[in-house]
């Protein structure tokens, strides 16, 4: 089947946005910690193809529902690129560690979603594994910073001026619905993709790991491990299977 250049397009829209930064640096120090690691909401790999390039021979796993992300990704074919999600590959006991980058936790809208995630999550873990995942902080704020005025200016994927813009359409019950419009004076029209992001506190995320007999490990506010507070940007969480509680044993 032939791929929408528009997709590619969004999908090479998505690494100008996301340039290499301190929570890449994070997450590679990680992935070259683990012997085996699976990348959950992996994207176009840059993370894994970085680790594949500083030398990690181990296995590494990257997994994500976008084919024209993993068009990208394929361009190394030294990573596993797999399509699809947890909810529809099963892994059992084979990684050391398992990674969501990128706030890939805040798509999953639900209480219900989010344990289902946590338990495919430990089910493909060894034990002694580790889980690493961000959400942003909602004390934080961050969707008041979404708006026109502070939209960026990239070059396309064939050389054209972008400008990519977002704009918040409502935030409640810890739900932020917002759009993303990319234009440019080379398109006929601009193209304007929609999302809703769940803003979830620590406790809440501690709350639903607990339930599938998870333990926080680490936890800090921003990418140099600076302590949680408030205020901070990033609720970041390292966890790892412990016992499960009673009522979920099989």
């Amino acid at each position: 089947m032939p791929t929408n250049p528009e997709n590619q397009d969004s999908a090479a829209r998505y690494d100008a946005l996301n340039e290499w930064d301190l929570s890449d640096d994070f997450y590679l120090d990680l992935v070259l910690s683990a012997d085996a690691v699976l990348d959950v909401g992996c994207g176009t790999g840059v993370l894994l193809g970085a680790a594949r390039a500083a030398g990690h021979t181990g296995r590494l796993v990257g997994l994500d529902p976008d084919p024209d992300a993993l068009d990208r990704a394929r361009r190394r074919d030294d990573v596993d690129w797999v399509a699809g999600d947890l909810g529809g590959v099963t892994f059992d006991g084979e990684f050391d560690l398992v990674l969501m980058t990128g706030h890939v936790f805040q798509v999953f809208l639900t209480d219900d979603e989010a344990r289902a995630q946590f338990t495919a999550v430990r089910r493909a873990l060894r034990p002694g594994g580790r889980y690493a995942f961000e959400t942003r902080n909602p004390g934080a704020r961050a969707w008041e910073r979404w708006i026109p005025e502070n939209g960026v200016d990239i070059v396309g994927e064939r050389g054209e001026p972008v400008r990519v813009e977002h704009r918040v359409a409502s935030v409640e019950d810890g739900l932020v619905r917002l759009s993303e419009t990319a234009s440019s004076p080379d398109w006929p029209a601009p193209r304007v993709d929609w999302a809703t992001l769940r803003f979830t506190t620590a406790e809440q995320v501690d709350a639903l790991l607990a339930e599938r007999g998870f333990e926080v490990v680490e936890r800090c506010g921003w990418w140099d491990r600076t302590p949680l507070t408030a205020t901070s940007r990033e609720v970041i969480t390292i966890a790892r299977p412990g016992p499960l509680p009673a009522t979920d044993r099989r």
